[in-house]
């Protein structure tokens, strides 16, 4: 088995640009591309309001999905 070496996308890039980048890399669907996005989009919506992503700390993220269980 061929071992690939890791991609790393461009950091000069916004962040959305990166994972759409990522997702081109691994080869997956336009329209999975586009969900992925879309799910990416509304956790940080709900959890950072508008913060960006990089500024957000361990506990703005750590929330499990399931009420009263954080991980």
């Amino acid at each position: 088995m061929e071992i690939k070496p890791k991609f790393h996308p461009n950091p000069k890039l916004k962040l959305m640009d990166q994972v759409r980048e990522v997702l081109l890399y691994h080869h997956y669907a336009y329209r999975t591309e586009q969900t992925y996005c879309q799910w990416i989009l509304r956790y940080i919506r709900h959890f950072g309001g508008k913060t960006h992503p990089r500024y957000l700390v361990a506990k703005d993220v750590a929330y499990s999905g399931i009420p009263g269980i954080l991980r």
